[in-house]
């Protein structure tokens, strides 16, 4: 397994301007926003582009919340990744707007992943993939647009109705994606038992969460189990995928790696697997200068 740190340095329509002062200034589409980032230790570089922001994120007595100041913040938009998704973006309670900029290297991944299988099953079959912890589905849409049939699972109902929101955007035929609102690790169980199995397989989950009904999510308690679930659904042909990301703060990425491994220990027994892992960075705009904002695994069979 390789250890490769991913980078974007953004996209038409994303791009980190600037970053300090534990907070980060970015570009999504025509708006400037200001977000908290506690990786941000530095100085900014550009003091005085941090004034064109339409809205940031603060927080006040332990809570967060949107501030405009008047300067013509919007409360939903658009944007467009590559040709392939279209997506809305929101300014949430939590800080987040509906997209990590920092997943662009996985989902140019994912599409190549699920290319090379429709090639290889010819017009036999599509590409089963799973897409556990969905949010606002744009792993879902990549794979679904490059010819791949999507199950897409999220604990909440709101994530799941705006990623459908998203994929019509995105133009992805209606029957392309099903979407569950459910809880991963029991949703995988009834797979398990159904005999079910998938070509690829993305995890995306938090640090803490909850499903629908109440069922609490730690990933330092809960990623195992569910890693030993997945495994019983992951296909065994040749070109099959997996990616896991993880964002909780004090992770290595060697930790997700042998998180992974004691799960399938043919990872770890193969050293010419094709695969990496490593940190998930953002490049700023016209700098040297990265934001490590995840961690990941992927490899493919």
């Amino acid at each position: 397994m390789n250890h490769i740190d991913l980078s974007t340095s953004g996209w038409p329509d994303y791009e980190l301007l600037d970053s300090g002062d534990n907070k980060k200034l970015e570009r999504f589409g025509t708006f400037f926003l200001i977000r908290p980032e506690t990786q941000a230790i530095w100085k900014p570089s550009q003091p005085e582009l941090w004034k064109t922001a339409k809205a940031e994120f603060r927080f006040d007595g332990g809570k967060g919340s949107w501030s405009s100041e008047g300067k013509g913040g919007s409360e939903t938009w658009e944007i467009t990744w590559n040709t392939d998704a279209r997506f809305t973006l929101r300014l949430t309670a939590f800080k987040h707007t509906g997209v990590f900029p920092e997943q662009a290297p996985n989902w140019e991944w994912i599409a190549e992943k699920v290319d090379t299988l429709v090639k290889r099953s010819g017009e036999k079959e599509k590409p089963k993939v799973l897409n556990l912890f969905g949010y606002t589905g744009i792993a879902s849409i990549v794979a679904a647009k490059h010819g791949a049939m999507v199950t897409h699972l999220d604990a909440s109902k709101t994530s799941n109705t705006w990623a459908k929101e998203n994929a019509t955007l995105s133009q992805v035929p209606p029957d392309a994606i099903r979407y569950i609102t459910d809880d991963a690790l029991k949703f995988v169980q009834r797979e398990i038992r159904r005999g079910s199995a998938y070509d690829g397989i993305i995890l995306d989950p938090p640090a803490f969460g909850r499903g629908p009904d109440g069922e609490v999510w730690k990933i330092e308690e809960d990623i195992v189990p569910l890693l030993d679930a997945v495994k019983k659904i992951f296909a065994q042909k040749p070109g099959s995928f997996f990616l896991l990301n993880g964002y909780a703060a004090g992770y290595a990425p060697q930790s997700l790696l042998q998180s992974v491994e004691s799960s399938f220990p043919e990872v770890a027994a193969n050293k010419k697997l094709a695969g990496e892992f490593g940190e998930l960075r953002i490049h700023e705009k016209d700098s040297e200068r990265v934001v490590p904002s995840g961690i990941y695994v992927r490899f493919v069979r």
